[in-house]
């Protein structure tokens, strides 16, 4: 009991602590002056550059990655191979579902505790996990009452976001960096198990990078 409620207090602090740099770095986006709008062009022609230059050849789609999955004995799959990170502005072809990581778009969909009742683009999606997030996904098997349940728990959650996806395989799916893995429903432990471990974890590519401030719907 007393190893619980520690373990709570510990993931309750980490949240809060996110929250804080969170707003921390919305007052300081608030505090640029018109004098740095020189800076911010010249990266926007940077930016635009490496984004044209990221993009496949023959303006199809882009490449997600190459591997497979390899699923541990706590149930979470893995990601086994190459997760590549480029800016790209054309349609990924991920090599799963929901997607994991790859390329995406430059713009990282808003993952604040963000709920969206609509599907996702998933270039959008794949950049907020490339920041550290927990992606919540379900579909229409799903029980109504799992899906409230989620959903209060990602409200209140930074660095998470939810949304269904229709052609997933399993009713309820848990996604991060690199990993992946079905649960059973809203009180499954392995949900708290797979947010304490991965929500900003070690496999995050560029932890405390923003989730606000991206497309929004």
């Amino acid at each position: 009991m007393g190893s619980a409620k520690k373990n709570s207090s510990t993931r309750q602090a980490r949240i809060a602590e996110m929250r804080r740099a969170e707003q921390a770095r919305e007052r300081r986006n608030r505090l640029l002056t018109i004098g740095t709008s020189v800076v911010i062009v010249a990266g926007l022609v940077v930016g635009g550059t490496f984004l044209i230059r990221s993009q496949s050849d023959d303006g199809g789609k882009a490449d997600a990655s190459k591997g497979k999955f390899v699923t541990g004995s706590d149930g979470v799959k893995t990601w086994d191979g190459e997760l590549t990170q480029n800016h790209v502005q054309n349609t990924v072809d991920y090599l799963m579902n929901p997607p994991v990581g790859g390329d995406h778009n430059a713009v990282w969909q808003n993952c604040n505790g963000d709920v969206y009742t609509d599907e996702l683009k998933n270039e959008h999606a794949v950049h907020s996990l490339e920041h550290g997030s927990v992606w919540v996904t379900y579909n229409d098997k799903a029980p109504e009452a799992d899906v409230k349940a989620l959903t209060e728990r990602v409200k209140k959650t930074p660095y998470s976001l939810m949304s269904p996806v229709e052609d997933q395989k399993d009713p309820i799916m848990l996604s991060a960096w690199g990993h992946q893995r079905t649960v059973k429903s809203a009180t499954d432990p392995d949900v708290d198990k797979f947010f304490e471990k991965y929500l900003q974890g070690e496999q995050t590519p560029e932890p405390g990078a923003p989730c606000t401030g991206g497309v929004s719907k």
